[in-house]
């Protein structure tokens, strides 16, 4: 991983190519990013780079990270994450626009899903329902069996159930950056993204390029 940035979700849209055909594309307003620290294998034991991003009140930052923000020069910002960036020569206090990246360039995608509150398993797990004729009772949608009774008696771990649904980390892997405008700041995204409009992302070279 080489280059990255955080950004929130503006929303979607859509976009014509040469050809005249629909791009289907998520605006990301990534940036500008404050870089605030450099990790080192010999004083931190990795290496990694540590960015701010979106600007927020003084009065609302803790005293430890105010001194944080002072030392690296910046102003205070309401989010921070570490990338672990090859041959950066990124150093403190640097910004980061949203021009790292060029339309073409692959890349993954992380951020929060929206959330679904409680959820069965026929919507959390795609699971089947029972049959509703011939006695099949008021358990239609239910989960089913939870397992043998007497060997090992016990539920196994991983097993289907009703539960919270959504607002988990997620990763979309090779994305495609279809535009980049440097002056607002803003990269277009083939595709749909994790999260809600105005959900903070973060953005990143592809792991798995194809």
């Amino acid at each position: 991983m080489k280059k990255a940035i955080i950004g929130r979700k503006a929303g979607m849209s859509q976009i014509f190519d040469d050809d005249g055909k629909i791009i289907p594309v998520t605006v990301i307003q990534a940036g500008p990013c404050e870089v605030t620290q450099i990790k080192t294998a010999e004083k931190d034991g990795y290496t990694a780079v540590q960015m701010a991003f979106g600007d927020i009140k003084k009065n609302k930052v803790t005293r430890p990270m105010e001194g944080h923000y002072r030392k690296a020069g910046v102003e205070p910002k309401r989010t921070i994450r570490e990338f672990k960036l090859q041959e950066s020569a990124l150093n403190v206090g640097d910004v980061v626009k949203a021009d790292v990246f060029a339309a073409g360039d692959q890349i993954d995608v992380t951020g929060v899903s929206k959330g679904k509150g409680f959820s069965g398993v026929i919507k959390r797990y795609g699971a089947h329902r029972t049959p509703e004729s011939h006695g099949g009772g008021p358990v239609h949608r239910h989960q089913g069996s939870m397992g043998p009774a007497t060997d090992p008696g016990r539920v196994f771990p991983g097993k289907i159930m009703p539960g919270h649904m959504g607002a988990e980390r997620v990763t979309v892997l090779n994305l495609e950056v279809v535009k980049v405008d440097p002056e607002l700041n803003m990269i277009a995204i083939r595709g749909a993204v994790p999260g809600p409009r105005g959900g903070l992302v973060t953005i990143r070279d592809a792991v798995k390029k194809v």
